[in-house]
């Protein structure tokens, strides 16, 4: 929404009655509203709560193609962002829009900053929360990165490889687990030792249903050990079903002996090493164009 003309003249005024709302849209549709105001605001069909502790630092923004950045902070409330929704990753990626609102007069506002919920921080029962503006996107690459490694994504369309059956995907109940990011599962023999590794470990049901981790470490044995980079952050519980996706290192040799799927490698696995690119001519030894390293 613009500046209205009736906003600018209420800041040529002696005082000013201002304050910040922020609405927040979680991808699974819900929305939030929260004020910095002590009492409630409306518009725009959404309610803005007060008394939620939430406050933002300054708002980092720019005229070029920056990416606009600020960070909102709030104490936990059961009855506006819970700690168990924030561990569950429900607020990950989540649209933010701000504005500063008259708050003697809600129609009179001006929209400031637009964007995602980017890290979520939680510590002494408040949680911290970055603010990634709309040119946060131009941060990420774009087109194709020739490199040795496969540029896919193990089961994507320029992949090509069928994750859904038994050979690649199986489900399971977990046995034991260690913190959030240690599980212990049945033997699942028929899977070789590290078959796992660099793949998905997604909740199936229980209390933490919908989430995912990648996995670290794959190892079998009497029962599997399955370590994942980073805490499941919802409540998974033992007997709790889970499914393991196999994982790609992205290597040409993996592509071609697990996955017999070399036709669609996305790699350039014999593109020249640093060393090539940074050698200079030398009077001594063979200069056939071979590896000076032998």
């Amino acid at each position: 929404m613009p500046v209205t003309g009736d906003f600018l003249d209420h800041f040529a005024g002696g005082h000013t009655t201002v304050c910040h709302c922020w609405r927040l849209t979680r991808k699974d549709g819900a929305v939030f509203g929260f004020t910095d105001h002590d009492r409630d605001l409306s518009f725009g069909g959404v309610t803005f709560r007060a008394g939620t502790g939430l406050t933002a630092n300054a708002l980092s923004q720019t005229t070029g193609l920056s990416v606009d950045n600020s960070e909102a902070a709030g104490v936990l409330s059961d009855s506006a962002v819970s700690e168990d929704e924030l561990k569950a990753g429900l607020f990950d990626g989540a649209e933010v829009s701000a504005w500063l609102v008259n708050w003697s007069d809600a129609e009179q506002r001006a929209l400031q900053f637009r964007g995602a919920l980017g890290e979520v921080k939680m510590e002494a029962g408040e949680f911290r929360a970055e603010l990634r503006g709309l040119s946060e996107a131009l941060n990420q690459t774009q087109g194709r990165v020739f490199q040795r490694g496969c540029s896919a994504q193990l089961g994507d369309a320029r992949c090509g490889l069928d994750l859904s059956g038994p050979d690649y995907t199986v489900e399971a109940s977990v046995a034991s687990m260690t913190g959030r990011s240690r599980f212990a599962l049945p033997a699942l023999g028929q899977y070789a030792d590290r078959w796992f590794e660099q793949g998905r470990f997604e909740v199936l049901d229980g209390a933490a249903a919908g989430l995912s981790g990648h996995v670290k470490s794959d190892r079998a044995g009497p029962v599997r050990s399955v370590e994942l980079w980073e805490e499941i952050r919802g409540g998974i519980a033992p007997g709790d079903r889970v499914r393991l996706v196999a994982g790609c290192d992205k290597r040409a040799e993996t592509c071609k002996v697990k996955y017999g799927n070399f036709p669609n490698f996305r790699g350039c696995p014999h593109i020249p090493g640093e060393d090539w690119l940074l050698s200079y001519p030398s009077r001594s030894g063979g200069n056939d164009g071979g590896s000076r390293y032998r």
